[in-house]
């Protein structure tokens, strides 16, 4: 019986896995409920706090306090009685570059001067990688980060990292560093890479040896020329490929990939698209999610793409810069993505009718990202068209105010558009999400959330139950 509370318990903590406070304070309930939390409290080194590092010190062995001691570091330990728990064990989630951060933060302000605190924080990092090496048993997600050529690949590592999964480096790390890992880890599903000066030999070892390498994330800012060398190491096997700021290479590799479920360009112009004529009669049977952000190619190239690959798509977002947009890529999404579930993309104040066609030839839909402003439709004309248009199954919309733009929506045409969706057959409650574009100014925020009139009619309608999730960002 005890076992079974424990483990609905943990079920129940594991929601505020990003509540840091809350969870902190269940730790204070009873023996069980510490023991339940503690494990998720500590599991991300990303959430530690000032206290936690000094916990960590604490847990180190005599053979790291001795090496800190000669090198002059002393920090304050919460308590100098043996700790609670082995805390280092329960992470899952281990940064080098968090590490390096956060130690250096925490020396700075014990005043050590600017030309120890380089050296005792590699000290101090060496010591906590060793230490979590030691004492975690199955390390799930390892993020690496500068100081590339000091850290070392230390052996208590073999075990911690054997069944490692997700991998988050720069091109440029320890090329040792990336040897050894090749030799241990053959699980990683998911690799993200940030390209920077050069790509490490031992990167490449480390992406050949992978047997279940599924998602791919490259950044590239500049342009180098073993890139290839990478690319070709890659297994036809991946379901997720993330190509961002890639402006200096061919995409037509992207045709391997026949098993993508998932592609996500981020490019700045439509430039950067470099052999896109090419890619636009690839084949991929499984795409379901397709994300082109910021830019896009050409749009008789972008619609030739989606006859070929629209039908199995459940996601399509297309492109923030829509200056250069016209009516023939929303005609081309109702005709060809009849599955669609989740769509992004602009419609001019002139294509009411186009939004009509899209709901008539997307069925499916149950959540549209629509742009507002400069020569895109307005707030009302939006939102009269979702109600008029959309089916039972569609429940949220997200309302993206482009550039500067100033919400021009009256208190009572936000009023009659709740009136007449809560008069519609719907299946969900309506998720309505407000997203401003740059609209901070000396004199204050006047995004939607800034009109106090319609803040009153949303939480209104939130206590009626018709919205079940209201967000404003910026």
């Amino acid at each position: 019986m005890v076992q079974l509370f424990a483990d609905c318990l943990n079920e129940v903590l594991e929601h505020l896995e990003d509540d840091m406070v809350n969870l902190q304070s269940c730790l204070l309930v009873n023996h069980l409920w510490c023991n339940v939390s503690v494990r998720i409290f500590w599991r991300n080194f990303c959430d530690y706090k000032t206290s936690n590092l000094r916990t960590l010190i604490t847990c180190l062995p005599n053979e790291s306090k001795e090496i800190l001691y000669n090198n002059g570091i002393i920090i304050s330990t919460p308590t100098s009685k043996p700790p609670m728990f082995n805390y280092a064990s329960f992470c899952k989630f281990l940064s080098f570059y968090q590490i390096c951060n956060k130690f250096e933060f925490l020396l700075n302000n014990r005043f050590i001067t600017s030309n120890d605190l380089g050296n005792n924080t590699l000290i101090v990092t060496q010591e906590i990688i060793k230490l979590f090496f030691n004492q975690i048993s199955s390390l799930k997600k390892l993020q690496l980060g500068k100081y590339p050529n000091k850290i070392k690949f230390y052996p208590e590592a073999k075990v911690c990292l054997k069944n490692l999964t997700e991998l988050q480096c720069n091109s440029n790390f320890s090329s040792e560093f990336f040897y050894q890992l090749s030799q241990v880890c053959h699980n990683i599903s998911s690799l993200d890479i940030l390209i920077e000066q050069f790509i490490s030999k031992g990167l490449i070892d480390l992406t050949s040896a992978q047997r279940n390498l599924q998602s791919f994330y490259m950044t590239q800012f500049s342009k180098l020329t073993n890139l290839t060398s990478l690319i070709e190491v890659l297994p036809n096997t991946l379901i997720k490929l993330n190509l961002n700021e890639n402006s200096y290479i061919s995409i037509f590799f992207i045709a391997r990939f026949i098993n993508l479920q998932e592609l996500n360009l981020c490019y700045n112009y439509m430039e950067d698209f470099i052999d896109f004529e090419k890619l636009q009669y690839a084949i991929f049977p499984n795409l379901q999610v397709l994300k082109i952000q910021r830019a896009c190619p050409r749009f008789d190239l972008l619609i030739i793409f989606l006859e070929n690959n629209g039908n199995k798509l459940k996601e399509c977002y297309i492109g923030d810069y829509h200056e250069y947009s016209d009516n023939s890529l929303n005609l081309a999404i109702a005709k060809f993505c009849p599955n669609l579930r989740k769509l992004s993309v602009g419609f001019k104040n002139n294509e009411l009718e186009t939004m009509r066609i899209v709901f008539n030839g997307c069925r499916n839909l149950e959540s549209m990202k629509i742009w507002c402003g400069n020569d895109f439709l307005s707030e009302k004309e939006a939102l009269e068209s979702i109600v008029k248009y959309s089916r039972e199954n569609f429940y949220e919309i997200i309302l993206y105010y482009v550039y500067d733009t100033q919400s021009e929506l009256l208190s009572e045409e936000l009023e009659s558009f709740f009136i007449n969706w809560t008069n519609r057959v719907s299946q969900k409650s309506l998720s309505l999400v407000i997203v401003n574009d740059f609209v901070k100014r000396l004199d204050g925020f006047y995004g939607f959330d800034g009109n106090d009139e319609n803040m009153k009619i949303i939480n209104k309608y939130i206590e009626l139950g018709v919205i079940k999730r209201f967000k404003s960002t910026y």
